[in-house]
């Protein structure tokens, strides 16, 4: 399964792209902005996109919005991974397109069974 992470923050990129990594069966590559996301996307499909919802520039749900109104990417699932977990802020998530939502911080041995969780719900 090919994962595109997205998270403006050095940190975060890193202990994701290695949580996921645990799993031989991801292939990951992280960005660090939405505009970086959108180039990949020209060049490497992904079988998900997990999302950070803060981020400066666009951020996460502007970049779902963009996505989901794109005949190319608009069938790619999106789970976001934020701190962002209130009922209003996972409503809108939702309400976008996402297909679910993984609070940070989040269980680093577990991230990869939790993504799953999400594409098959």
């Amino acid at each position: 399964m090919r994962v595109l992470h997205v998270d403006d923050e050095p940190d975060v990129r890193e202990i994701v792209k290695l949580s996921l990594e645990l799993d031989e069966d991801l292939a990951v590559i992280c960005c660090s902005s939405a505009q970086e996301a959108l180039d990949t996307l020209a060049q490497w499909r992904p079988d998900v996109i997990l999302l950070d919802a803060m981020m400066p520039g666009m951020d996460g749900p502007a970049m779902l919005v963009y996505l989901r109104q794109s005949s190319e990417f608009c069938t790619i699932p999106v789970v976001f991974l934020t701190a962002l977990t209130q009922r209003r802020d996972i409503d809108l998530f939702y309400s976008l397109g996402a297909k679910g939502v993984i609070e940070k911080p989040f269980d680093v041995m577990t991230l990869a069974d939790q993504v799953r969780r999400h594409l098959h719900a």
